[in-house]
């Protein structure tokens, strides 16, 4: 940490206590219940992380927060569990929700509007583009994508282009894969690194002042 360039604030970690504390006794029952087979993730904590995202989001209450990377739904579902009733999580992918295996999102989960999934790929500059008002708009963004040591460096220079209606929390998934850790320490901005209460392959929090 000496010779990294982001630093934690005093509100970054005060946050991040809230989190935790919050994830502590969060209730993602009704999530793991969705799942027929193996383990029931969200039952896990720490270790796992959406006891974690659910309780960032009973902290910070997001008007807005956009997922990147849908895959099972599994994070969408825990992200919206505590959100408030007027909020919206729009969540992105490649394919739809319904062609992922082991897919616990239901017809029933995006009725009422506050969750939705748009198929684009925010790691290229027309996707970015597309949706760009929607995440200079956001409050929370979770980014949940490939680790493949290009898409994370794509994200971090689009981010780094946007006018944010305020400074989001920006939440990243597994930190401390090999691809990621150059990504992590490259981020010169307010960050903590959370993973003894989130995922065990790492989760980061940014605030994108």
């Amino acid at each position: 940490m000496d010779d990294d360039v982001g630093k934690a604030t005093p509100e970054l970690v005060d946050l991040a206590i809230r989190a935790a504390s919050e994830a502590r006794t969060v209730d993602l029952t009704h999530i793991s219940q969705r799942i027929t087979a193996g383990p029931r993730w969200p039952d896990v904590w720490p270790g796992e992380h959406y006891k974690l995202l659910a309780g960032i989001v009973k902290v910070l209450q997001p008007r807005t927060a956009v997922e990147i990377g849908t895959e099972k739904g599994l994070s969408a579902l825990s992200l919206l569990k505590y959100a408030p009733p007027d909020a919206r999580l729009v969540t992105f992918d490649l394919i739809p929700w319904k062609q992922c295996p082991g897919h616990v999102l239901r017809d029933s989960d995006f009725a009422d509007g506050r969750l939705i999934q748009h198929l684009d790929d925010l790691s290229q500059s027309i996707g970015f583009g597309k949706h760009r008002a929607l995440i200079e708009s956001a409050d929370l963004i979770f980014v949940d994508a490939a680790k493949d040591g290009a898409q994370e460096w794509r994200f971090l220079h689009y981010f780094a282009q946007c006018r944010f209606r305020e400074p989001p929390l920006i939440v990243f998934d597994d930190i401390r894969v090999w691809n990621m850790l150059a990504v992590w320490r490259s981020i010169d901005r307010p960050k903590l690194d959370l993973t003894s209460f989130g995922h065990w392959s790492g989760t980061g929090l940014v605030r994108w002042t």
